[in-house]
């Protein structure tokens, strides 16, 4: 560590949680997806070999602490107890001689449950509205039981279902499994075990919070009847395990909610109908006496996914100063996660605002981050830009559930920039049998990934990209003042191509492919945006152009499509102090798959807490110089006065050619980081 920069020498001094000592306060936080004990696998619960792979290679890259990801104590799938899997925890034993010899430790998460906020599919919602299909699945998968929650009240996803109220039966099988399965894991040579969570509003926040428990049990009303399942957990748990066995709590300091399904932006004054400070101030002291050993924690709710989960929009080390303030009421140990950076952290930790700095998602993009920043190597790490494609990709919209395929649902925790995170076995580098000389046509991300890639498997690379610069239409994307982490990536890409023997020629545009003589051929040459057919379409701005500054946009401004791109830029015109508004053709803004509610509901929010007109179910007719003409879905015409237009109606595929080559990203087909990288290692390790 003689290379490490001073300014992070905090964040590598040693802890202590109850009797266990952490190495260093880097925090690997839970994410769902990475749960040890693959619990959301048609085949049932097993001890996961690829999460233990992830896991050890972060080990061995000098993380302090390790916290897999929710570990339900009942299988989603077939219903069985974790705690009747002994072969399972036998697995666990061998894999956490592994660990320690790394000098990491690792707690492992245990949930109750999520209720309302069980993301329940498009797929499985309606069998489970219809009562003989609900009866059919039922010895598969329970969704009355995944969905049960402290009252009745509608699913955080689908809200034309009605989650039941839990019965009490059940909340004292979940409180004995929670001390069986914690004993299991002591056995196995387990740290710590973590309850899940009087946070993010799963099951037991809402049984903590009165906006959603009505019960009227010992387990609803007063304070201490809502936080009763949290505290009968930890005590069941120490009874069984021994008081010296270390339990942590995710919490939530406050619900930065405004109402069901409603949230609040950062600084925004609001009634909390969640837990407020007040409420969070005791109930941190309480949850102390019963028991907790640390709080691991952040904030918001389902309701406000975006401070638990926070996209590129919210500002970083968004919950620092509320977990400090917490602080001040507990003497047990205080996580902050949340968009932390690491520098602020050490000075948090410095000044003893909190005691550790909880990182999730940038473990799955670099492996050796933190083997990078002691090393003073920080250029080097691949930064997470906070886009969730592949991590948490649950997506909604109007009147639509989880509407992510279920093959996505089943494997979170991988990650867009990163193949090989959670898919060692399908996307790995493997030297070639045979080096052979590869021309790539297009400098963007995909080209620059299939360039990095076959350099990697020992071929000869050539990168022709004809403008003056690498990083192609993500140049763009990357230009607003909250994406500095696509900036980042855009530099990290262009250093770690000089690590390579890859020869790069710009502003060289390739014509004909035949003439480049090689072996094979990589087009990467992008998408191309798509004109409307509509009146006065000269008068409107080309998205690209705008992000690249090339045309001037004036006070007002109609943005014509109400994508992710046309919402982000909608977003920057407001943070520039313009006016905009968003005219969109579906009956909601961001409508399709892949993009996560977090990111979503963000922008949703910010329109409406600021007023942002938004016409849904509205297409554009004209573009006046200083007006638009649109349509409503009545057929009704409205002339709306406009100071400029800015086109965001998507890309059409713009490939060089298709015969003889290989194509990659959107010039095959248009999508997203995630589509282009990935796309390109199922090229590249082919070659």
């Amino acid at each position: 560590m003689n290379n490490t920069d001073k300014k992070y020498e905090a964040l590598f001094t040693p802890w202590k949680i109850g009797n266990v000592e952490i190495k260093n306060r880097i925090v690997m936080c839970p994410m769902g997806g990475t749960s040890l004990f693959g619990w959301f696998e048609l085949g049932g619960c097993h001890f996961d070999k690829e999460a233990a792979k992830l896991f050890l290679e972060r080990a061995k890259n000098n993380v302090g602490l390790i916290i897999p990801g929710i570990a339900p104590l009942r299988d989603t799938f077939w219903g069985k107890w974790l705690w009747q899997n002994p072969k399972m925890f036998e697995e666990l034993k061998e894999f956490m001689e592994e660990i320690h010899k790394t000098g990491a430790k690792l707690f492992i998460q245990l949930t109750a449950g999520m209720g309302r906020s069980w993301a329940i599919t498009e797929l499985v919602a309606p069998l489970h509205k219809n009562k003989l299909t609900r009866a059919l699945i039922k010895p598969i998968i329970d969704t009355s039981h995944e969905l049960a929650s402290p009252s009745p009240q509608p699913s955080r996803w689908a809200h034309d279902i009605i989650c039941p109220e839990m019965t009490k039966e059940q909340i004292h099988e979940i409180i004995e499994a929670f001390a069986k399965t914690a004993k299991l894991c002591r056995d196995a040579g387990v740290d710590g075990v973590e309850v899940h969570a009087v946070h993010e509003g799963y099951l037991l926040d809402q049984f903590a919070i009165e906006f959603f428990n009505k019960r009227t049990d010992e387990y609803g009303g007063s304070f201490e009847n809502r936080y009763r399942f949290a505290t009968e957990i930890v005590k069941a748990i120490k009874k069984e395990c021994g008081n010296d066995y270390p339990v942590s709590l995710r919490y939530s300091v406050e619900s930065k909610m405004k109402g069901f399904c409603q949230g609040a932006m950062p600084n925004e004054e609001y009634t909390e109908v969640g837990r407020n400070m007040e409420e969070s101030e005791r109930a941190a002291k309480y949850l102390q006496d019963a028991g907790y050993d640390m709080l691991n924690a952040d904030n918001g709710t389902y309701d406000s996914w975006y401070w638990a989960h926070p996209p590129m929009y919210m500002p970083e080390n968004c919950n620092l100063k509320d977990v400090a303030h917490i602080k001040k009421f507990v003497d047990i140990p205080v996580v902050c996660a949340g968009r932390m950076d690491v520098e602020v952290g050490a000075k948090a930790i410095e000044k003893g605002e909190i005691d550790a700095v909880g990182i999730a998602r940038q473990f799955l993009v670099d492996k050796e981050w933190v083997t990078k920043l002691i090393e003073n190597r920080k250029e080097d790490i691949k930064p997470c830009i906070c886009c969730h494609s592949g991590c948490f990709n649950f997506s909604s919209s109007k009147g639509h559930a989880n509407t992510q395929d279920l093959t996505d649902t089943m494997g979170l925790s991988r990650c867009a920039l990163n193949p090989e995170t959670m898919q060692s076995k399908k996307f790995n580098i493997q030297p070639a049998k045979k080096a052979k000389k590869i021309a790539i046509i297009g400098g963007g991300i995909g080209g620059m990934e299939c360039a990095l890639v076959c350099a990697k498997r020992g071929h000869r690379v050539t990168l022709y990209e004809k403008s003056d610069r690498l990083g192609g239409v993500f140049i763009a994307a990357s230009t607003p003042s909250f994406k500095e982490k696509d900036r980042d990536l855009i530099a990290w890409y262009i250093r770690e191509l000089t690590k390579y023997p890859i020869e790069i020629k710009m502003n060289t545009e390739v014509t004909d492919v035949k003439s480049l003589h090689c072996d094979e051929v990589i087009v990467a040459t992008g998408a191309k945006a798509r004109k409307i057919p509509v009146k006065g379409i000269e008068n409107t701005i080309e998205a690209v152009d705008f992000l690249l500054g090339n045309k001037e946009v004036g006070e007002t401004v109609a943005v014509i499509g109400g994508g992710l791109t046309g919402c982000e830029i909608a977003y920057e015109l407001y943070l520039r102090g313009k006016k905009p508004m968003i005219v969109e053709m579906q009956d909601d803004l961001i409508v399709g798959k892949g993009i996560c509610l977090a990111n979503t509901s963000y922008l949703r929010d910010f329109f409406k807490t600021n007023n942002v007109p938004v016409y849904l179910e509205t297409s554009l007719v004209e573009a006046g110089k200083d007006y638009i003409v649109v349509k409503n879905k009545d057929g009704k015409e409205e002339k709306i006065d406009t100071d400029s237009v800015i086109l965001s109606a998507g890309y059409t595929p713009s490939p060089l050619t298709t015969k003889g080559v290989h194509l990659v990203g959107d010039c095959d087909k248009v999508g997203n980081l995630r589509t282009v990288i990935w796309g390109a290692w199922q090229v590249c390790m082919k070659l």
